[in-house]
Parts: C-alpha cells; sequence; structure tokens
C-alpha cells in the first residue's frame, strides 16, 4: 500500500514561521459559515471540509510521514491546534484521525495500518470510540461488554453509552471483556468492529442543551474477525490508557475557558455591567483563574514541544480546565440577567448572543475523559500517596 506523503518538510521550519504558515492555512480553507459554532456539526455539514483537509495533506498533524501524515514535532502539533482552534474551526468525525490511527500506528499490525489508515484518510471509514457503558463509566474497568472467540471471529454482546457520534459513523472501535476470570483490568480486549451489520443498534441521546450528539450503540451477536484485535489477547486496558492520557491533556486546554470569557465581557459591554464595580472585581478574578489555567496549560504544552512525557498533571489541568470553564459561563447567565434564561441568540441592542449554550454545553466537560472526581481519586494517590 502506497500512503500519499507530504511534499513539503514541515519540521525543517521554524516554530514561528510554521504558525505563519498554519494561520494562512487554515484562514483560507476553514469555510466562514461552519466556524465558532454553537453544536458539534453533522458530517453531511463538514464532510468537504474533512476532504479538503486529506487533499491538502493537512488532515492527520500527528501521523508519520510515511502513513499519509504530516509528521509534526510535538511543538507543531500544538502550534497546529492552537491555530486550528484560534480559527473557531468546525470538529469533523476524528476518532479515526485523533484515536484510531495512532494506535494503529503504534501497536497494530502492518496489515491492519495497510487497511484501515488510507481508509481514515478517504474518509470511507468513520469511526466512533466505544468505552463507557452504563455502570462503567468513569470506572471503565468495569465494562461488560464481551467478546467470546467463535473459531476465526469474535462474537461480542453488550451495551456501549455516551459514544459521541455513533448515529454518523459505520466503523466502531471497542474495549471488551475477553476474559473473566482475572482481575478487571487484566481481561480487556481492543477490537474493531463493521457497525453495518445485523445486531448493531444505535439510538441518540439528546444532551441538555438539545443537540443529539451523544448515542447509545447496542451489540447483539455482533460479529468481528479476530484480525481485528488491536495488540494483544486481554492487552486492551494498555491502549485505553494511552488514549484517555491524551485525551486529558486536550481536556485541559483552556481554549473553552477563553471563548467563554470574551462572550461573557462582550454581554457585560453590551448590557451596561461592565460599569457596575462588583461585576468588574468578580470578572477579574475570574480571568485570573483562565489566564492561570493556560499558564499552566503552556507549561505542559512545553513538555510535549520538547518530547517530554507528562503524568499526572493531565489530572489537574483537566479539573483545572473544565470546572474553571463552568464558573466563567455560571457568571455570563448571571451578567445576562433575564436573556440568561433564554435559549438561542439573544439580542443585546445591535448585536445577538448566544449565552445559555456555553452553560449548558460545558455541564459535561467535568465528566468526559475520566470525571473530575477520578482525577482527584488519580492525584491522591499518584501524588498525595493516598491509600485507595
Amino acid at each position: 500500500m502506497n500512503f500519499p506523503t507530504q511534499k513539503q518538510d514541515w519540521n525543517s521550519l521554524g516554530d514561528d514561521e510554521f504558525r505563519l504558515h498554519a494561520a494562512s492555512f487554515f484562514e483560507k480553507h476553514v469555510p466562514r459559515h461552519l466556524r465558532f459554532l454553537n453544536r458539534r456539526p453533522a458530517w453531511s455539514e463538514v464532510k468537504d471540509w474533512y476532504h479538503t483537509l486529506s487533499s491538502e495533506g493537512w488532515l492527520c498533524p500527528g501521523w508519520p510521514v510515511e502513513y499519509g501524515g504530516m509528521g509534526l514535532s510535538p511543538s507543531k502539533y500544538l502550534i497546529y491546534v492552537e491555530e486550528l482552534e484560534r480559527c473557531g474551526t468546525p470538529r469533523v468525525m476524528d476518532q479515526g484521525i485523533m484515536n484510531l490511527g495512532p494506535v494503529l500506528i503504534a501497536r497494530g499490525s502492518q496489515a491492519q495500518r495497510e487497511k484501515y489508515l488510507p481508509k481514515i484518510l478517504s474518509a470511507e471509514h468513520l469511526w466512533c470510540q466505544g468505552y463507557s457503558e452504563p455502570g462503567a463509566g468513569s470506572d471503565l474497568a468495569g465494562l461488560r461488554t464481551e467478546a467470546v472467540i467463535d473459531g476465526d471471529e469474535f462474537v461480542i454482546n453488550g451495551h456501549k453509552i455516551w459514544t459521541s457520534m455513533a448515529m454518523e459513523a459505520n466503523h466502531l472501535f471497542a474495549l471488551v471483556r475477553t476474559d473473566k476470570t482475572v482481575k478487571k483490568q487484566a481481561g480487556i480486549s481492543f477490537v474493531m468492529i463493521d457497525m453495518n451489520q445485523p445486531g448493531v443498534t444505535v439510538r441518540t441521546i439528546r444532551n441538555i442543551a438539545g443537540h443529539e450528539e451523544l448515542c447509545e450503540v447496542f451489540l447483539d451477536n455482533v460479529r468481528t474477525p479476530v484480525e481485528n484485535l488491536v495488540g494483544q489477547l486481554n492487552d486492551g486496558w494498555q491502549v485505553a490508557k494511552a488514549l484517555l492520557g491524551f485525551e486529558r491533556v486536550w481536556s485541559g486546554s483552556p481554549r473553552q475557558s477563553l471563548l467563554a470569557l470574551l462572550r461573557l465581557e462582550k454581554v457585560a459591554r453590551l448590557n451596561g455591567k461592565m460599569n457596575d464595580p462588583v461585576f468588574q472585581d468578580r470578572l477579574a478574578q475570574i480571568t485570573f483563574d483562565v489566564l492561570d489555567g493556560a499558564s499552566a496549560y503552556e507549561r505542559t504544552a512545553q513538555i510535549m514541544r520538547t518530547g517530554g512525557s507528562f503524568g499526572s498533571e493531565v489530572s489537574v489541568l483537566k479539573i483545572w480546565a473544565t470546572e474553571t470553564c463552568q464558573r466563567v459561563t455560571e457568571l455570563l447567565v448571571e451578567a445576562a440577567g433575564d436573556a440568561g434564561m433564554v435559549l438561542g441568540d439573544v439580542d443585546f441592542g445591535e448585536e445577538s448572543v448566544n449565552v445559555l449554550h456555553p452553560f449548558l454545553d460545558c455541564r459535561a466537560f467535568t465528566i468526559y475523559g475520566g470525571s473530575n472526581q477520578i482525577q482527584r481519586n488519580i492525584l491522591a494517590k499518584t501524588v498525595l500517596d493516598l491509600p485507595a
């Protein structure tokens, strides 16, 4: 299999020069009508943008060049993400890009890489992540979806939940229990499943903001070839930990808090709250909290830039960023007065602002990627050396 390769060696550029290229690319190509959306867009809305990224060679910044990626160094990868966010870029179907692709590159077989990576690049395969289950969300090791080997196939039965964009996906990578006789972390495997088969049922969940982004996935005697096992049998927990660590780094980004803070300042200017000294004091306090979090994130980013690894600090970032964002949006709703109770855009003189959506949207931030209660348990055990 010949993968498309980059014509440009981006790592030969200095970071400042690469930032100019990235900023220019996103400013030129990100569709204007899709910037800074208040919701997760449907695949039909972002499909053309996905194909633009792929055809221009900008879809997979972290993949090695030999597999069709940009092969960016840690510092340039971070710049890519920062400039992507700066343009308010819509989120695409990215589980294959962000999670499955790197796993296959690191732990998959060559046959798996040759079969699946090109289909992620072309969007022939759209992936979703089957981790959480009812009763096994933050306690992921408690999952009960079971896979039994039958000849050269796994037969899978179970129920996944909070599966983002599963209604748009045609493939699922999932953690399944393959051995019930050992401790729960040791009997889990990582498998890939074609969703276009009998026995797969997807049911959408309407979130608190009224959007259908999350789903339940029911698996009833679903089959997948044993060759779709990634890594070793019963070694899926190690794969899961690698993905969750990466997810928590990005959930610790200050981006959402900074965007909410800009919206808060805008509402306060439009309705005269900026003239209230008590409000000014509270705004100053929350602004410092956001900027302190951004500084902590930057220090962790610097570790990534220099190729270092990260540990418990990702739990600190996740707690800090998500809880700060919630407090910013709480002040936003309060500052808006009666308009804070209205769903959708609200007129403030000559401008309109969606006040309630950020507040509703960030309620989930402290839960996904491992709830903040779990993150505090991790810190208590690994940093403070407290008993489990």
